[in-house]
């Protein structure tokens, strides 16, 4: 992992545990989350902004997204994303509806 991952990494895992990651959502409960990444790519940034989504919903969520590219126990709906070229590369700030299953 290049030092432009591991940052931007630490950026999106510090900004998850500053807002009070996770809570228990009941079945068939839904609720926006927002969240923000920096990359040097385009695609690094989108994708540090579905890990934050993801993490500040659910941890065991994420890890599953990670090494399966699944959530299971979730609907990841569509991302919305507004990004720019600045920082590390690419800013973006995105949204997502994430409902339990």
């Amino acid at each position: 992992m290049g030092t432009n991952m591991r940052r931007s990494a630490m950026i999106a895992v510090a900004a998850v545990l500053l807002s009070g990651s996770g809570f228990a959502a009941s079945a068939g409960e839904c609720f926006m989350k927002a969240g923000q990444g920096t990359a040097g790519t385009l695609e690094g940034a989108k994708f540090q902004v579905d890990e934050v989504l993801l993490q500040s919903t659910d941890w065991g969520a994420w890890a599953e997204w990670m090494a399966t590219g699944k959530t299971s126990g979730y609907d990841f709906g569509k991302r919305k994303y507004k990004c720019k070229e600045g920082g590390l590369g690419y800013e973006c700030t995105g949204q997502a509806k994430i409902c339990k299953k």
